[in-house]
Parts: C-alpha cells; sequence; structure tokens
C-alpha cells in the first residue's frame, strides 16, 4: 500500500506492507535512491505493519520495487502503474 501526503514543494510518500510477508527485512528501491538496496528499510509500526517514508519532488514520475531476503524483488499492486519490469509512482 502506498500512503501519500502533498507537500507544499512535494510529496511525502510512505511504503506500508504487513509485518511477515513476505519475512525478513525489505526495502524500497527505486531511481530516487539510485537503486541502492537498504537505503529505505521498512521498519515496524505499531499497527502491525511495516512502513518507510521518502520525500519526493512535486510532479514527477518513480520507478521502485521493493526488496525483500534472499534477493526476492517484487512489485507493489497499488502503484500508479508499471512499466514492464517496474512499479511507477506519480507525485
Amino acid at each position: 500500500m502506498i500512503e501519500r501526503k502533498q507537500l507544499k514543494d512535494g510529496a511525502q510518500v510512505t511504503f506500508v506492507l504487513p509485518a511477515d510477508v513476505p519475512p525478513g527485512p525489505v526495502s524500497v528501491v527505486g531511481d530516487f535512491n539510485q537503486w541502492k538496496p537498504g537505503a529505505h528499510t521498512l521498519e515496524p509500526r505499531s499497527d502491525g505493519t511495516r512502513a518507510v517514508t521518502v520525500r519526493l519532488p512535486a510532479k514527477s514520475v518513480h520507478a521502485f520495487r521493493y526488496l525483500a531476503a534472499g534477493d526476492y524483488w517484487f512489485d507493489e499492486h497499488h502503484a500508479d502503474g508499471h512499466d514492464g519490469a517496474n512499479s511507477l509512482l506519480h507525485t
């Protein structure tokens, strides 16, 4: 799931997954962090989910995927679109 908050000069985007699906550490990896695994690792929240928040510029499109333990890459089904290889997010 993706939570968004519009800001005056951009957007605050929170990537949210269940606490244990998939198991182990998960990070969101995309063009906004130079596709660097571990740069934005999802952390547990009190509501039983895990999440990470990223600030992005306004009126931009970003490609991203999730990376879980065991080199397991997967897409966000609630993304704004998909380009064949990645999930897409519009701010």
